[in-house]
């Protein structure tokens, strides 16, 4: 992964262990913080880092997301660290910048230098030349893209974007891992080109959709997901369009008889998927069902009546 070899008289165990803790880690990770000083009073301070004494060297940092695309201007976060561990383990942050293509100053010397677009990111080991002269030019593409997530409802009207939700994962060895959660509908996930499972999440319960998407490198992937499902809200009446009773407590079954959610509020509003439902309501120590059918239609209203949806009390699960 990186172009240098690392020289014969370190240790390549510890300075690998260290590399993969530092691809993995975001960029805001907790990493010893200190600035280089060309002089010192420690007379073993060159012996803790690769860095050599000597004037500093301009060093030009730029990116892009392909190999054919254009020099990113912002959106990238850089990092700089020394090669060896200190005695903790750690490389030392020797520079750090935000934005686009940056210009930093270093120390002639080896470094390792980290360029991260959201969760896509690149390491290098690079070695600042002695010589002077104009500024030393480091590229990376970061074989990156985006991702745009939406969704509509079955009947295409546009899902409520305070109750939809999204989880991106990846599959890595078998396994799959989570990349990101909780993402709202509009936002754009910075990742590694490649192939991701998204997963849609509307309301609390039941309504879920999956997807398999392609991220590809310097392109933005807008997609937009159907979700079949309705807002569903609860009422019991003593006639048909009447005032909901008060002191109304509910229970929701899905069609195999398990118990999807409980109220406690007189007209419950809730989202549901496509498919069999049952409302049990009970006031006053009497039990009232009705079996509905939720489609996607958007929002949908299920009225239960004193006369006509009285509950079957011998059937099991009633006491």
């Amino acid at each position: 992964m990186f172009p240098h070899r690392t020289p014969r008289h370190h240790s390549l165990r510890p300075i690998a262990a260290v590399m993969a803790g530092l691809l993995l880690a975001a960029p805001t990770a907790t990493l010893a913080q200190s600035t280089p000083s060309v002089h010192s009073d420690d007379p073993f301070s060159l012996m803790r880092g690769t860095q050599q004494p000597g004037e500093k060297r301009p060093v030009k940092l730029e990116a892009r997301l392909a190999e054919d695309g254009n020099v990113m201007r912002d959106g990238l976060f850089w990092r700089v660290f020394t090669t060896i561990p200190d005695t903790n383990g750690r490389l030392r942050l020797v520079a750090s910048a935000e934005g686009g293509t940056k210009t930093i100053e270093l120390s002639p010397g080896d470094y390792f230098i980290n360029c991260a677009f959201g969760r896509a990111s690149a390491t290098r080991k690079v070695r600042i030349a002695h010589e002077a002269g104009e500024a030393e030019q480091i590229s990376f593409v970061l074989n990156a893209g985006g991702l745009m997530l939406n969704a509509r409802l079955g009947d295409g009207k546009p899902a409520s974007a305070s109750e939809l939700r999204f989880s991106v994962y990846e599959d890595h060895d078998d396994r799959r891992e989570l990349v990101a959660e909780d993402i709202a509908p509009g936002s754009i996930l910075r990742l590694r080109a490649g192939t991701y499972d998204v997963v849609s999440s509307y309301g609390t319960l039941n309504a879920e959709t999956h997807a398999r998407l392609k991220v590809k490198a310097g392109e933005i992937t807008d997609a937009k997901l159907k979700i079949n499902a309705a807002e569903v809200t609860l009422k019991l009446a003593g006639e048909t369009g009447g005032e909901a009773l008060a002191d109304t407590a509910w229970t929701v079954l899905g069609a195999s008889g398990d118990v999807l959610t409980e109220s406690s509020s007189a007209m419950p509003t809730m989202i549901l998927a496509e498919g069999s439902y049952t409302a049990v309501a009970r006031n006053q120590d009497n039990l009232f069902e009705k079996t509905f059918t939720v489609s996607s239609a958007g929002t949908e209203d299920v009225e239960l009546l004193l006369s006509e949806n009285k509950a079957n009390t011998d059937a099991d699960g009633f006491d």
